[in-house]
């Protein structure tokens, strides 16, 4: 399944019991919910999945019952990108193995802080050899270094590199969709960007966001596509402040008290991530409401 018609992609949190076990009754009530509520493409065991506390096991695990869950009906990518690039081929050729699996999203190389030179041979190496195709994340406030322009254009050239999440500035976003090759899928994976990127060329979004606002960022999508350009501006503005809101503690625990407020269970974080306080969750309520 390629990601034509995904616009908007959820980065899935990922829900656990209890005992802090992921909980595989609560994922499929959080992906009915998700594919009610406009979620066009899913990404599983990102960093809002908590991927760097699941262990390769439950990745795999996870990974599979999401599928399972899905059938189909939308793409799936799967969180597979570590810094080591040995050890990041052999888990995405592991994961190329679980049917339903769509793509493998990689990020660049965390506290290695490769040069521009080593990022396309990573990239390189794991579209060559992953058994996957790949999408390259490009998201400097998590990792230090940064990915240029130039680096994500000549990526794009690879054929089993199908696409980018950015998470850097909106000119360099437009320099990419403007210099890439018409089937390279760009993504912003900041939600306040989402309108300002689509109107720029970008596919869509990769959101956090629509866990609890798929709804709005649909209506906001569908303003724009009509040409009501002042809709989809008010409706982007409005969010703004919401969506900062999710952030406002380190993710997934906003989004994911957020959720739990709505009736769909999804638990708390793993440590080192903590779970809201009481004043954390009133406040958020409040920001959200």
């Amino acid at each position: 399944m390629n990601f034509t018609h995904a616009t908007i992609m959820t980065a899935m949190v990922t829900p656990f019991d209890n005992q802090g076990k992921v909980d595989n009754d609560r994922l499929a009530q959080l992906i009915d919910y998700l594919l009610a509520h406009h979620t066009e493409g899913i990404l599983v065991g990102g960093t809002t999945g908590e991927g760097p506390t699941l262990t390769d096991d439950e990745k795999i695990a996870l990974f599979r019952e999401t599928a399972a869950l899905v059938r189909g009906r939308v793409p799936i990518m799967a969180n597979t990108g570590t810094n080591n690039t040995a050890a990041t081929i052999a888990f995405t050729r592991r994961v190329s193995q679980i049917v339903g699996i769509d793509a493998a999203l990689v990020v660049v190389p965390p506290y290695n802080k490769p040069d521009q030179a080593g990022m396309i041979a990573h990239f390189t190496a794991i579209a060559e050899r992953g058994g996957l195709p790949i999408m390259i994340y490009n998201i400097p406030g998590r990792v230090v270094v940064k990915m240029s322009v130039e680096t994500v254009l000549t990526l794009a050239k690879q054929p089993n590199i199908i696409g980018v999440k950015q998470c850097t500035s909106l000119e360099e976003l437009a320099a990419i969709v403007e210099h890439a090759p018409a089937n390279f899928n760009v993504y912003t994976g900041e939600d306040s960007q989402a309108l300002t990127a689509k109107i720029l060329g970008a596919q869509g979004v990769i959101s956090v966001a629509s866990h609890v606002f798929g709804n709005e960022l649909a209506a906001m999508y569908n303003q724009l596509d009509q040409g009501n350009w002042p809709a989809a501006g008010r409706l982007q503005r409005q969010l703004m402040p919401k969506m900062a809101a999710l952030f406002s503690a380190p993710s997934p625990a906003p989004v994911k008290a957020a959720l739990n407020q709505r009736q769909i269970s999804v638990g708390s974080p793993r440590l080192p991530i903590l779970p809201l306080t009481s004043a954390q969750q009133k406040q958020l309520m409040a920001q959200l409401a």
